[in-house]
């Protein structure tokens, strides 16, 4: 399960002493802990695409926040945000291209934008951008 690897790499960075990585990682691991706690409480199980949806989330808040700093002319915290992105990166399922995305709804009887959206959504959680898909619809 993804979340044991993410612990296993959080001890494993903790004895490497890297900080950057241990960083981005505990605090990766208290939103799953929060995530999992919220889920227990409606008598459900954490699963993988859980995980998966909470990395691109902190992936998201890190691009934005190097952004910021970028704008903000500081070189060194924008540069520990780029490891800890591409340090994310590697935890995450590779992500649909917009060829595989067109096959996919090419399958579909119904193309509509709410019936190919909820395909997507049911069957492909986490392994493709929601608004990539509806891209590559509307250029269909």
């Amino acid at each position: 399960m993804l979340l044991d690897q993410l612990k296993k790499a959080s001890i494993q960075a903790l004895k490497d002493r890297d900080v950057n990585a241990r960083s981005v990682l505990s605090i990766l691991l208290n939103k799953v802990k929060n995530a999992e706690i919220e889920k227990r409480s409606k008598g459900q199980e954490l699963t993988d695409a859980d995980v998966v949806s909470i990395l691109q989330k902190a992936k998201k808040e890190l691009e934005e926040e190097r952004l910021a700093f970028q704008n903000a002319g500081r070189a060194e915290t924008v540069e520990v945000l780029t490891y800890q992105i591409a340090y994310l990166e590697q935890y995450m399922p590779k992500m649909m291209s917009d060829d595989e995305i067109k096959a996919e709804i090419a399958k579909l009887d119904d193309k509509s934008i709410p019936n190919v959206m909820k395909h997507f959504k049911a069957n492909f959680q986490g392994k493709c951008d929601m608004k990539q898909v509806q891209q590559v619809l509307k250029s269909m």
